[in-house]
């Protein structure tokens, strides 16, 4: 019976959007590390992406806005309906 090596995973965060991501190798500067996204973000000089994968990411982050601004509005009904009661 063969055996199956096993790969080591380990795990980061972005530093800037807090995103996570999954590595193979360990890190030597974990704290340096940011995700694909963020470092478009830092550098949209060097964004070589076709466009189509531009506009997709940008309708993700549209969309995400959204999902935040609902969330803050339902947080902030729900903590005025509590404080009338």
């Amino acid at each position: 019976m063969i055996r199956k090596k096993q790969k080591t995973i380990y795990r980061y965060d972005c530093t800037i959007t807090g995103e996570s991501f999954k590595l193979t190798r360990e890190s030597t500067h974990p704290l340096e590390l940011v995700s694909v996204k963020a470092f478009y973000e830092m550098n949209p000089d060097k964004d070589d992406r076709p466009e189509y994968i531009k506009k997709q990411a940008e309708v993700e982050w549209l969309e995400e806005q959204e999902r935040a601004r609902i969330a803050a509005e339902q947080r902030a009904l729900f903590e005025a309906q509590n404080k009338e009661k």
